[in-house]
């Protein structure tokens, strides 16, 4: 049977890694097939230029999503672009529309029970990539290095019929340091919209999805397409829902606002 294809209001997509090994482009194409929405952003790291600079890596899949994207724009969707560190050359290109794709700094964006967030990629919070890029590259290097580790394990998992699973998303939330600076992270960010006047924000840039209150801010992020396989999703009614899509083509009854292997959700 032909699956049915989800609607929603906004689909918020971050930090997909295009051009890097670690993408997991075929479950993003798997998830782009079925799922559609009037307001797409994508919020930083949809390219990886700084891994691209260092050795070219572009499969026909990573071709692809952009060309699945940009077919959405065609079809109708309202894109909005907005450049993150790893993709920060298009940020020359900001306040301009190319090819249909609206490319911004940054953006508030209202849902439909009113309430009004904050777009952003987040890395300007990010202190090891404001202030010591060096140390951000080495540290890429070094994270990169155990994608490419986990995604020989993920392709034994794919054959005996398991989901994908990421040895560096689990052990972000083992490594003490890591866990505080995630804390750290999401706090300036909650403070970054209340110097908005806004409700809330959403962002990426630490893999890491999650919606949660913070002080009376609702912080968002949307994780990525290479650990959490993740994206957030606003329902018509201006709820806020985490999608995650671990598994390639599932049954069709498998097949809703879920997602195949669950969600979190935000009232």
């Amino acid at each position: 049977m032909t699956k049915q294809t989800k609607q929603f209001r906004s689909l918020f997509i971050s930090d997909l890694h295009l051009g890097t090994k670690g993408c997991q482009a075929e479950l993003l194409l798997d998830f782009l097939r079925t799922h559609d929405a009037d307001l797409i952003y994508l919020v930083g790291d949809i390219v990886d230029a700084w891994r691209l600079r260092t050795g070219w890596y572009w499969p026909q899949s990573h071709n692809d999503v952009i060309q699945k994207l940009l077919r959405k724009v065609r079809k109708g969707s309202r894109m909005v672009y907005i450049p993150g560190n790893h993709d920060e050359f298009a940020r020359q290109y900001i306040g301009l529309t190319l090819g249909g794709v609206e490319v911004m700094q940054h953006t508030i964006h209202t849902t439909a029970d009113g309430r009004r967030f904050l777009v952003t990629h987040g890395d300007e919070f990010d202190i090891v990539v404001r202030h010591a890029r060096w140390l951000a590259l080495m540290g890429d290097w070094a994270y990169e290095t155990a994608l490419r580790a986990n995604t020989s394990f993920n392709i034994v998992r794919r054959r005996l019929g398991f989901p994908y699973w990421s040895f560096s998303a689990w052990a972000k939330l083992k490594v003490k340091n890591a866990v505080n600076f995630i804390g750290s992270f999401e706090t300036a960010l909650a403070a970054e919209a209340v110097k908005h006047h806004v409700d809330g924000v959403i962002c990426g840039h630490i893999h890491h999805a999650a919606i949660r209150d913070i002080n009376g801010v609702t912080y968002v992020n949307t994780g990525d397409f290479v650990e959490s396989c993740s994206v957030v999703a606003e329902h018509h009614d201006g709820r806020l829902e985490i999608i995650r899509w671990l598994t390639l083509e599932p049954a069709l009854d498998e097949v809703t606002a879920d997602g195949p292997l669950g969600t979190q959700v935000a009232a």
